[in-house]
């Protein structure tokens, strides 16, 4: 069966009338069409001349990502739903660090919008929106993926003042609100300057043509002074800080490990520290590490974008098939998903709520919440060391 450019050129019914083409395509093999055979003219504007040198995708490439989307839409919304619940159902766990933490499953929940929409996107065999739907889901990628760059930046900065400086180094509730505004602030300007067609830049679908991104394959000195831009603003300014405070973090535990050793040994003690004061010390590197984790993902999520869209602006853009760019839109939402587990199963106190909430994930009867003024206080200072 012949399926000609012409025959699709308007597609007026739906989805299931694509899906129904799309198989019939598949097939036919000796027929194949090339990636935007489905687009209409008007709205070709979004698939770059680059992806429509490549074949069409089986119709079963696009179902199984929609399969493995939608575990991921299932693992976001249970994980990070149960770390807002959490967080905003128990009084101990309001504590200034972990404002920080539920803004980063603000973003991952950023993330978590698209999902559903690229679902349905598989299923149809083309992107639904078009030219609006393509900026909408363009913006809440990057706003997802800036705003949580900045997010681990500033976690990273409160582990650092909160166990190198324990006396006066802990941030107040305002302080650490301000700076969880401050990174949906920075996310920003490089997610509304692609919307609004500014410095050449704008949103366009990648890879099966079933998502959209920034346009990094427009030739041209504007799209390379804006990927390399949008790079340093979103990867590295934010993989600096990390690292910079990660490594100050890190020397400031070996010192102080250190110089208590030190002082136990000419007292011919075993150690200077209480037991309390040993658990609390153990509970903040314990979170610490769990922040850590966090940003590793991260790397390994955003790095492979960054890789790709590297690629499309000075690279060599042969190397760029549309499965090649479809793992950075993967392990983008994958990290999303799996951060608000991290977070479940690894921190003291999130980890005991949950289990609290959801008994089955202990196999134990549910507890009561301890939550008042003094008891509270304590689990809470005892687990992530915040005492404000």
């Amino acid at each position: 069966m012949r399926l000609s450019n012409e025959s699709v050129a308007h597609p007026a019914a739906g989805s299931g009338w694509h899906l129904t083409v799309a198989m019939a395509r598949t097939a036919d093999s000796s027929e194949r069409q090339m990636l935007g055979w489905n687009v209409p003219a008007e709205h070709m504007e979004i698939v770059h001349p680059h992806w429509r040198q490549f074949e069409a995708v089986s119709i079963y490439w696009h179902l199984g990502l929609a399969m493995v989307y939608i575990f991921l839409m299932f693992s976001s919304l249970i994980g990070n739903g149960l770390v807002a619940y959490a967080f905003f159902t128990c009084k101990s766990l309001r504590t200034p660090s972990n404002i920080l933490i539920v803004n980063q499953v603000g973003m991952d929940l950023m993330m978590f919008v698209n999902i559903p929409w690229f679902v349905v996107n598989s299923v149809s065999g083309y992107f639904v929106g078009w030219e609006t739907g393509c900026d909408i889901y363009g913006f809440f990628g990057s706003v997802g993926g800036m705003g949580s760059s900045m997010n681990n930046a500033i976690i990273a900065f409160d582990r650092y003042r909160t166990i190198a400086f324990p006396i006066d180094g802990r941030m107040s509730g305002k302080q650490t609100t301000a700076l969880a505004l401050f990174a949906w602030l920075w996310a920003m300007p490089f997610s509304i300057i692609p919307w609004v067609r500014v410095l050449g830049s704008k949103y366009v679908t990648e890879g099966f043509l079933t998502s959209c991104s920034f346009d990094f394959l427009t030739e041209g000195d504007e799209t390379r002074f804006f990927m390399a831009t949008i790079f340093t603003w979103a990867y590295f300014i934010p993989v600096s800080l990390i690292t910079v405070f990660y490594s100050k973090l890190y020397g400031k535990v070996r010192e102080h490990s250190a110089m208590l050793a030190a002082q136990a040994k000419k007292m011919n003690m075993k150690s200077l520290q209480s037991n309390a004061d040993a658990e609390k010390e153990s509970a903040e590197i314990k979170i610490a590490k769990i922040a850590f984790t966090i940003f590793f993902m991260f790397i390994v999520g955003w790095t492979p974008y960054a890789v790709v869209a590297l690629t499309g602006a000075f690279g060599d853009r042969s190397l760029l098939t549309p499965v090649v760019t479809m793992i950075p839109a993967i392990t983008c939402k994958a990290v999303s998903c799996i951060d608000p587990w991290i977070y479940a199963l690894n921190h003291p106190r999130f980890r005991a709520e949950i289990e609290r909430i959801v008994p089955c994930l202990k196999g134990n009867p549910k507890k009561p919440r301890v939550d008042s003024t003094s008891d509270g206080k304590s689990v809470a200072t005892e687990a992530t060391g915040d005492n404000s």
